[in-house]
């Protein structure tokens, strides 16, 4: 059984990482257990109990709206309804141990939204070193990867966790673990990188584009560009949508998508964090195993081509972390991320005297 390290990170993954320590630590996969035990399930439960738990330019305006995934409707009915086909994964403890047991787990994290939070800069959605410590003690017996659609310097800059795989602008970047020399990863997977002078020209014109609208921001994640829209006043949104289309028009081999109050520009391969999930498996000889268990945790749009692929496979965990009813192909859900560095942290080193609240976490 393979011990290399993989994961994908998300802002509110954190239910979604405690759910897994707990489950895991419960699991066979573990040769023994942390020396002062780990938190228990009654507690975690009891915690999260007590704090809750033109016609295109139109259309991309609402899916600018929606911000990923599509929300529906949020009724009393229409939520009990979601919360029975997407149970919280704290709550199914026994269903994820039940499915690990004699498997090898592998874990993918979004990052922002899952072990970050989700900030209004870009640049500052820095992760707590309670959750980096989390996400070192998870790689320690499981293969832990970050799967973000930013570039995967700037994640890997975010994470400082050199043993993890790292795939970055939607996994069309994938490195793997060191070895050796601390920051000598080996490249595994680049598929655009024909793409990059074009990714490039693309990223100056929007950059003159959008300088004269208030809070736009683009980010070159290398293979791809992000159009931040987060800090933009929703009446501006429409002219910001205008601006970005007119510069792309003329790039056929570049397609606009949406995600979580951005808007993503990426190549026409057919490449994404389904791929990327696809990919790291058979990288670990997994491919076609019925020894593995992926377990993915995001709260993204994005995130659903990984969740895709797992349901396709028959095999494997998804967890969408999400405070209201979306459309989703995860089986789990999960609402936030701030228990996520606590809990798993709990999961590890036995500390039961404590209940964090969401003030002391943030």
């Amino acid at each position: 059984m393979t011990k290399q390290n993989m994961m994908i990170s998300d802002a509110k993954s954190g239910l979604t990482m405690a759910a897994i320590a707990v489950a895991m630590s419960e699991s066979t996969l573990f040769q023994s257990k942390p020396k002062n035990g780990y938190f228990t399930r009654k507690k975690l439960l009891k915690f999260l109990e007590t704090n809750g738990n033109g016609a295109k330019i139109n259309a991309l305006l609402d899916s600018m709206r929606a911000s990923s995934p599509t929300r529906r409707p949020s009724d009393a009915q229409d939520q009990n309804s979601w919360i029975v086909n997407q149970p919280s994964a704290l709550t199914k403890f026994d269903e994820i141990t039940s499915a690990s047991k004699g498997k090898q787990v592998v874990v993918f994290l979004d990052y922002d939204g899952t072990l970050s939070p989700i900030v209004e800069d870009p640049d500052r959605a820095f992760m707590t070193n309670e959750m980096r410590e989390a996400v070192r003690d998870v790689a320690k017996f499981f293969p832990t990867a970050i799967v973000s659609g930013r570039g995967r310097a700037k994640v890997h800059n975010f994470v400082k966790l050199d043993e993890l795989y790292y795939a970055g602008s939607h996994g069309m970047d994938i490195k793997g673990p060191s070895e050796g020399q601390k920051g000598n990863q080996t490249v595994l997977c680049q598929p655009a990188r024909e793409f990059l002078p074009m990714i490039d020209e693309v990223y100056k014109s929007l950059l003159e584009k959008i300088k004269y609208i208030p809070g736009a921001k683009v980010e070159n994640n290398k293979f791809c560009l992000s159009v931040h829209f987060r800090c933009v006043e929703e009446q501006k949104w429409v002219e910001l949508a205008d601006q970005v289309k007119s510069v792309i028009k003329n790039y056929q081999k570049l397609r606009l998508t949406q995600g979580r109050k951005v808007l993503e520009i990426r190549p026409t391969i057919k490449w994404d964090k389904g791929n990327a999930l696809e990919f790291l498996l058979e990288s670990l000889g997994y491919a076609d195993s019925d020894d593995v268990l992926p377990v993915y945790i995001g709260d993204d749009r994005t995130d659903e081509d990984a969740f895709k692929v797992l349901r396709k496979r028959g095999q494997g965990v998804g967890i969408l972390v999400t405070k209201a009813p979306k459309e989703t192909n995860a089986a789990y859900s999960l609402q936030e991320p701030y228990e996520a560095s606590y809990a798993v942290l709990e999961a590890f080193s036995g500390v039961e005297e404590v209940v964090p609240t969401k003030a002391s976490l943030t």
